[in-house]
């Protein structure tokens, strides 16, 4: 609509309306209803202000995403605005520049390597058991601690999930699962069958 309303400067030269409305494929009723629009003001500028002040209250807030700007949007309520959902805040978020998008970082424990030989899945992701102690899981979970990460090592009974041995170490060695099953050994001696 752009090209049409400077070309024929917003509707004065009428003998090319027609000609680039036929050539644009453009309705002469979306062409006149261009010019006329295109000075209004944006219908969301007041909402997307009370959002600006909302980010620039605190050196925080500039990392506030759609939900928290609509939370808080909603708990300033601010005067003779009214305040949409919280996707439209999202796009007004993007228009404005105020969303940011987070770097996701994979911290996983587990590291995939191609050339080892994959494991064959006994369970078949049925983690249940008609009877204690037939059929047991391990699991190792990472806890930040003070500065450094801490490791968890745990062996679940599959029957009532019970933790049949628990071990806690700095580093994610063989130790450390060593550890774990004999404390499981020891609190359980049926194990060893």
């Amino acid at each position: 609509m752009m090209f049409p309303a400077i070309k024929t400067q917003d509707g004065v030269i009428k003998g090319k309306i027609s000609f680039y409305c036929r050539m644009l494929k453009v309705t002469r009723q979306g062409f006149y209803k261009y010019p006329a629009n295109k000075d209004r003001p944006w219908k969301y500028q007041d909402l997307a202000d009370a959002m600006r002040t909302i980010a620039s209250e605190d050196k925080c807030n500039d990392t506030y995403g759609r939900i928290r700007m609509y939370q808080a949007l909603l708990l300033k309520q601010p005067e003779d605005i009214h305040i949409p959902g919280d996707r439209t805040v999202y796009r007004i978020m993007e228009k404005i520049g105020l969303s940011r998008r987070p770097k996701r970082r994979l911290n996983g424990l587990t590291k995939a390597d191609r050339e080892a030989r994959k494991s064959d899945d006994l369970l078949k992701r049925d983690f249940t058991s008609a009877e204690p102690l037939k059929k047991c899981v391990r699991d190792i979970t990472e806890i930040k601690a003070k500065g450094r990460k801490l490791y968890v090592s745990a062996i679940f009974d599959c029957f009532d999930a019970a933790v049949l041995g628990l071990a806690m170490d700095t580093n994610m060695k063989a130790s450390l699962c060593e550890q774990t099953l004999e404390k499981a050994v020891c609190s359980y001696p049926a194990l060893i069958r």
